[in-house]
């Protein structure tokens, strides 16, 4: 997809009549691009069933803050991501999902080039809103935070 060229989601027809499950699977599946800013910030799909996801990541020196340690910006992009493509799998055709707001809690630093994995899961899928939430942990289940989020439910305007 070109750069500025907007969602692959609310600007192709085959797409928009898809299920969000097919979608995010057609994804994982490199049918579609990923979001930029999942490159942008070293984290990938991993793990696709209806209402719950999983990515990987791994923070880099670009993703530091000026003390020098991972930026809270970077767990809370991973976790508004897995939560947000958790609801995106339970969504019907022509239907899409945004984030209204997300907290965070970090429990501890992420060391630099350390690979870990955030878990998401819907909460509560209604008609217009939806709550999800996500941790992320390493290789051996050891936390480092946690989200919650809450979004709407549209239709897109074409």
């Amino acid at each position: 997809m070109e750069q500025g060229a907007g969602s692959v989601y609310s600007h192709n027809k085959e797409v928009s009549e898809m299920t969000g499950l097919e979608i995010i699977l057609g994804m994982q599946k490199g049918q579609f691009p990923p979001p930029p800013i999942a490159e942008l910030l070293n984290f990938s799909l991993q793990s696709v069933t209806k209402g719950k996801v999983a990515f990987k990541g791994t923070p880099t020196w670009k993703c530091t803050n000026p003390m020098g340690t991972v930026h809270g910006g970077w767990y809370g992009t991973i976790l508004d991501s897995t939560m947000a493509c958790s609801v995106i799998t339970e969504l019907p055709p022509g239907k899409q999902f945004t984030t209204l707001e997300f907290k965070v809690n970090l429990i501890r630093p992420i060391p630099l080039e350390f690979e870990v994995f955030s878990e998401g899961k819907v909460i509560h899928l209604g008609k217009t809103t939806a709550v999800a939430e996500a941790n992320i942990h390493d290789s051996k289940g050891k936390v480092y935070a946690l989200g919650t989020s809450t979004g709407v439910i549209f239709s897109p305007r074409i």
